[in-house]
Order: structure tokens, then C-alpha cells, then sequence
């Protein structure tokens, strides 16, 4: 729950400061992060959701805004899209670093060495434990077809 407790003080800071779109973003945040505790909760789990799932969350978030923000761009509202960004900006303050291109396809060799994958069938399980162990760290959609081009060679 570190993470949680993170944003949580950062938003008590935002307040203090009068960073009213800081604090604006934290709270969106926030309200993700208690729809899911919500929805845990209604599947019998009592605790909420762990730092796993958080990230998750914020990944998502960041993948949102990053389609509106394209989404204005291409309709000339640029103020919009600027917001959008800044939003970004701020959840991606608690996500982990990403990882490099390199760092990524070595990611990739020891997964499919783990799993000992030899083929396309065993792209799913390459997919997870990549995202079991890198979870906001890469950029799944990117991965995806890398994973399925290693795995068809």
C-alpha cells in the first residue's frame, strides 16, 4: 500500500500549495483507485486492491489521456491536448521508470527462456510473466508483437 499512501500524501500536499490541476489529477486518481476498491470488494476481496493493480490503473490513465490528447490534436484543440499532457505528467510521477529498448528485449529472453517458449502458442505465457513482473515498467501493445515475432522465428 506504499503507493497508495504516496498519492495520497501528495494530494494533501497539492492542497497546501493551491495546485489546483495537480490536485485535480490526484483526485481522478484517487476516484479510479476507490472504483476498484469497490469492485474488489464485491468479488470477496476485503483488503482492496494491491500495488500491482494500482499500477495498472495509472497505466491505464496514462494510455486515456494519451488518446484524447492525440484526439484534440487532431481537432486543432490544442488547449485541450495540453491539459491532457499535464495530466499525464503528473500520474506518470508514480509510475515505475520505463524500461529502454534493450532492457525490454532482455526482459523478453528471460521470460520466453523461463517459460521455455517455443512457439506462437505460448505467447500468453510470455504475456504474463511479463506483465507479472513489469506491470507500468513497458508498454504492452509495443511488446506484444515483439513477443509474437521472436516466437514465429
Amino acid at each position: 500500500m506504499e503507493l497508495r499512501t504516496r498519492i495520497n500524501t501528495e494530494m494533501k500536499q497539492a492542497m497546501k500549495d493551491k495546485a489546483t490541476a495537480r490536485l485535480s489529477t490526484l483526485r481522478l486518481i484517487n476516484a479510479a483507485i476507490k472504483d476498484r476498491d469497490i469492485a474488489a470488494r464485491g468479488e470477496g476481496n476485503e483488503t482492496g486492491v494491491d500495488d500491482t493493480e494500482l499500477l495498472a490503473i495509472l497505466g491505464k490513465m496514462v494510455r486515456q489521456r494519451q488518446e484524447s490528447a492525440k484526439t484534440y490534436e487532431e481537432a486543432s484543440r490544442f488547449d485541450l491536448a495540453e491539459r491532457e499532457l499535464a495530466e499525464i505528467g503528473v500520474i506518470e510521477e508514480f509510475l515505475p521508470r520505463k524500461l529502454s529498448e534493450e532492457e525490454t528485449s532482455a526482459a523478453l529472453e528471460e521470460a520466453i527462456a523461463e517459460i521455455g517458449a517455443t512457439s506462437i502458442r505460448d505467447m500468453g505465457k510470455v504475456m504474463g510473466v511479463l506483465k507479472a513482473k513489469y506491470t507500468g515498467q513497458m508498454d504492452f501493445g509495443i511488446v506484444g508483437p515483439m513477443v509474437k515475432d521472436r516466437l514465429s522465428s
